[in-house]
C-alpha cells in the first residue's frame, strides 16, 4: 500500500494531466462533447419517468411533489450510473490501454486512478445537473447533502475495487468484460432504482441484502430524494465492504502487474 501511495504522488502531475485531457477530449469530440455524460442518464429518468410514473407516484411517501417519482428516480441512477461506469471502465482499463503500457514506463497503478477521477468528474458534473433540476422543480436541496461527499467516496471505493479486479482478471480471460455486461443488467434490476422496495414481497425484500450497491444506492435516495440522513448501519457495511475490495483489488494488481504486459 505504501509503495502504492508513493508512486501516486511521485506522478500526481501525470494523474492530473491525464484526468483533464480526457475531459477535454470529451468536449472536443462532438458539438456537445462532455454533455452526454449528463444527457444519457436524464434521458434515462425521463422515459422511466414518462412510463411509470403514474404507476408508482402513489407508493412514494415521504416525498412531497407532484415529481416525486422523478426525484427518487434520478437520484437511484446517479448512484447507478458512478458504479456502473467504475465497473465498465475498469473492465477494459489494461486492455484499453495496452499500447501507452508497452511503450511507456510508468507506475500502472496510475492507471485505476486516473479511471477513478475521471469519473468522479462525470459524476460531480451530473449531480450538480440534478441538482439544478431538483431546485427548478421545487425540491430544494437541504444540508444533508453534506453527506454526498462521504456517500460518494464509499461508491467510488467500492466501484473501483470491483472494476480493478475485473481489469486484471479480463486481462487473462477476455469472456470477463461480456459476463460483466449481463450482470450489470440484472444488476439494476436487481437494485431498487425504478421501484421502492416495499412494493417486492417480505419474502423477497431479505435477498437485497445480498447486493452490495443496494445499500449506498439507498443511502443517496435518503439524502438526495427523502431528505434524511442516511442509515448508518448500511454506511459502515458499505464502508467494510469498499474497503476489502480495495484490499483484493491491489492485492491481484500486485500480483499479476508483472504478466500484465505479456499477455496484452
Amino acid at each position: 500500500m505504501r509503495s502504492f501511495a508513493r508512486d501516486a504522488w511521485r506522478y500526481r502531475n501525470f494523474i492530473l494531466s491525464s484526468i483533464l485531457a480526457d475531459v477535454r477530449q470529451r468536449f472536443a469530440r462532438s458539438r456537445i462533447g462532455g454533455a452526454w455524460v449528463i444527457i444519457h442518464p436524464l434521458a434515462q429518468v425521463a422515459l422511466f419517468a414518462l412510463i411509470l410514473s403514474k404507476i408508482l407516484s402513489a407508493k412514494l411517501p415521504g416525498i412531497d411533489s407532484q415529481f416525486a417519482y422523478a426525484i427518487y428516480l434520478s437520484a437511484g441512477i446517479l448512484a447507478w450510473s458512478l458504479f456502473a461506469e467504475l465497473l465498465n471502465s475498469g473492465a477494459t482499463l489494461f486492455i484499453s490501454n495496452g499500447e501507452l503500457l508497452k511503450k511507456i514506463a510508468f507506475p500502472r497503478i496510475c492507471l485505476p486512478i486516473i479511471m477513478a477521477g475521471t469519473a468522479l468528474v462525470n459524476h460531480v458534473s451530473l449531480l450538480l445537473a440534478i441538482l439544478i433540476i431538483f431546485t427548478l422543480l421545487g425540491h430544494l436541496p437541504t444540508r444533508l447533502l453534506l453527506w454526498m461527499p462521504l456517500l460518494i467516496v464509499l461508491m467510488t471505493g467500492l466501484g473501483l475495487g470491483l472494476g480493478l479486479v475485473l481489469g486484471v482478471l479480463n486481462v487473462f480471460m477476455r469472456d470477463v468484460g461480456q459476463v460483466l455486461q449481463l450482470l450489470l443488467q440484472f444488476g439494476f434490476w436487481l437494485t431498487p432504482i425504478v421501484y421502492m422496495p416495499e412494493i417486492l414481497p417480505d419474502s423477497v425484500r431479505p435477498w437485497l441484502l445480498l447486493n452490495p450497491v443496494q445499500p449506498l444506492v439507498r443511502s443517496y435516495q435518503d439524502v438526495l430524494s427523502f431528505q434524511q440522513p442516511p442509515a448508518l448501519g448500511a454506511l459502515l457495511a458499505s464502508a467494510l465492504l469498499a474497503g476489502l475490495m480495495l484490499v483484493l483489488a491491489l492485492w491481484l494488481f500486485r500480483r499479476a502487474e508483472a504478466e500484465l504486459v505479456d499477455q496484452l
